[in-house]
């Protein structure tokens, strides 16, 4: 959160000069907009891309080795098509190494030419004003078919939308969801029924107390994604665009957080931060603690670290993956997480359409995002992917010994039930504040809960205002 802030303070500091000498700031050498969010878009010139004239692209982004090759490989693939476009490709780690690598560059106005991004990133960026809009180029010579645009899963596309002005600033490139682990040897011997519904939950959570009394039945990684996702199942407000942001101090948010909490006294949940850990631990029995639980709420990109030890060549128990439970089953809500792409404005016309076909190739690829979302867990961000036979293959052998790809299947499965949360300058700020909200309630004492929990909310909101600086 430091880090955010931080960020947030230097781009101001930079914004502020410019704005006292000239009203708007140079970034890249392009002109842009400091009251605004990306500004126009961009102007493709009549004569086009010009294939004949070399350019060199910089991508930024937070791939390992393994994944590296595969881009190699694309980008190889790609210039086949156009071998006039050099692409360059950095990794910084993880997705906030990408963040801080950028921030500091546009300062400078030396930020790379597209990258790995999340939404309140482009949030940060566009403090300067940096992110290309990417209307034109979508609906332009150089854009989407029709067909291409209908591919994408339509929540995973639609977030490059989310920031309140309706043009879009991202593409997405890989995406991960949240599923329930069970341990599925459990429950067929119990004669359990896999929940669909919260009230369900609490209904197995108590059985399975009973019959094994030290456990905590289930484990919910994320507290901040556990209180999202319960905004967006009961349909109350938790954060938006404009002037008045941080919305989740209603009384819907302060019942459900109040009745979780109970699940918590009573040791029917525990989640990451107040476990000391991932709950992946307590699902697979690595947990220090001894404890166990028997059913998880975590990533689907972290599927391999629910796949439990082998004895003898046998799992100790077979895992069963299915979604999230709801509130309203026939109006189901699950998040959607995971990296997206984003150009950079530049003054260099060919630079922008180069990075442009580059995002296009990467997101519409059927090789390339199958090799992904075989090679990390990431759901694909095109549909089109499950007609190639070795995807097909890869889905077809979900099952514990394949875990990755039953967590997959599942995201798949689920896509209709995608949402994203709005995004603006301070929306990391709310997700950490309503994670930390999860963590302070569940753990108070006393009598009067419900005052406790009044006043955790207030504080939550007025943190949000003053670490966004309203």
């Amino acid at each position: 959160m430091k880090r955010i802030i931080s960020s947030i303070i230097a781009l101001v500091m930079v914004l502020t000069f410019c704005v006292g000498a000239m009203a708007s700031c140079n970034v890249g050498d392009v002109n842009v907009n400091v009251n605004g969010n990306g500004g126009d878009d961009v102007v493709i010139p009549e004569e086009g891309f010009d294939t004949t004239k070399p350019v060199t692209i910089t991508f930024y982004h937070q791939m390992g080795a393994a994944l590296q090759e595969i881009l190699n490989s694309a980008i190889a693939d790609f210039n086949e098509l156009y071998p006039n476009i050099t692409v360059e490709h950095s990794s910084y780690g993880d997705y906030n190494g990408v963040r801080d690598q950028i921030k500091t560059e546009i300062s400078v106005g030396n930020q790379p030419n597209l990258a790995y991004c999340y939404p309140d990133h482009i949030a940060l960026y566009n403090i300067a004003g940096a992110v290309q809009t990417l209307d034109s180029l979508i609906d332009g010579q150089y854009g989407f078919t029709a067909e291409q645009k209908a591919d994408f899963v339509p929540a995973y596309y639609n977030e490059g939308k989310a920031f309140g002005d309706g043009k879009m600033y991202s593409l997405p490139i890989s995406k991960s969801t949240e599923v329930l682990y069970y341990n599925e040897t459990f429950f067929t011997e119990h004669n359990l029924t896999v929940p669909k519904t919260w009230d369900e939950m609490e209904a197995v959570c108590r059985k399975i107390k009973e019959i094994d009394p030290t456990c905590i039945p289930l484990g919910y990684d994320s507290e901040a994604n556990w209180f999202i996702t319960m905004c967006e199942q009961y349909g109350s407000d938790y954060t938006a665009t404009g002037d008045d942001n941080f919305l989740f101090d209603n009384e819907t948010n302060r019942n459900f957080v109040k009745k979780f909490r109970s699940w918590y006294q009573e040791k029917l949940v525990t989640t990451e931060e107040l476990s000391g850990g991932y709950t992946s631990a307590l699902f697979t029995g690595e947990s220090d603690s001894g404890t166990r639980c028997y059913m998880c709420i975590g990533s689907t990109g972290g599927a391999t670290y629910q796949q439990p030890n082998q004895t003898n060549g046998e799992y100790e128990f077979e895992v069963g993956i299915t979604s999230i439970p709801q509130v309203d089953p026939t109006n189901p809500k699950v998040i959607s997480q995971g990296p997206s792409l984003c150009i950079f404005k530049n003054a260099d016309t060919q630079e922008v359409i180069a990075s442009w076909l580059f995002a296009k190739f990467l997101t519409t690829d059927v090789n390339f995002q199958a090799s992904v979302s075989m090679n990390n867990g990431y759901a694909p961000v095109i549909q089109s992917v499950k007609n190639n036979q070795i995807y097909a293959d890869f889905l077809a052998s979900a099952s514990t010994a394949n875990i990755q790809a039953y967590a997959v299947k599942v995201a798949l499965d689920q896509a209709n039930a995608y949402y994203v949360s709005p995004a603006f300058n301070g929306s990391s700020v709310a997700r950490d504040q309503v994670g930390l909200l999860i963590q302070k309630c569940f753990a108070l004492e006393g009598d009067d809960v419900d005052s406790a929990i009044a006043k955790a909310f207030k504080d939550a909101i007025a943190e949000c205002k003053y670490q966004s600086g309203q």
